[in-house]
């Protein structure tokens, strides 16, 4: 059995403010807005680093994204992987992906797309979830492409 993604004495965050948006963690009730962000950006992620080896985005229903939010919930609440929603007010503008590395010099690969509408925020995102990351989560290692 593989050691646990995060320590159990961990307490995962369940909320971040940062310049321009907010992080929470991703769920069903997110699904319209979600589904919205991506389908109207699928070329932008596409070319956004960390996406070229990723089988995703393509496009589904909305039925098949809430399934996708569904599988990303039961991660979060079962500690084996942690996506949060990117907010701007109640829109969704993007999302953090964080989970157990498949490169064994890194505990944890992370992906952050944004929507083509805030193209301005990717490296905000990724600046400030990295040093998130760095301060305040027991990783020694992570994977999370440069922008």
């Amino acid at each position: 059995m593989s050691p646990p993604f995060v320590p159990s004495g961990f307490s995962v965050p369940t909320h971040l403010a940062g310049p321009g948006f907010q992080l929470e963690p991703l769920g069903p009730e997110h699904n319209e807005r979600d589904h919205e962000a991506w389908m109207s950006s699928i070329d932008h992620i596409q070319a956004t680093p960390g996406f070229a080896d990723w089988d995703w985005p393509e496009p589904m229903s909305l039925q098949d994204n809430l399934g996708d939010l569904e599988g990303h919930a039961t991660d979060f609440e079962q500690r084996r992987g942690f996506t949060y929603s990117v907010l701007d007010g109640d829109e969704v503008i993007g999302c953090v992906y964080i989970y157990p590395s498949r490169d064994p010099d890194y505990d944890a690969s992370v992906r952050s797309w944004v929507r083509a509408s805030h193209a301005e925020m990717d490296e905000v995102l990724w600046r400030t979830v990295s040093d998130w990351l760095a301060d305040g989560w027991p990783f020694s290692a992570v994977l999370y492409a440069p922008r």
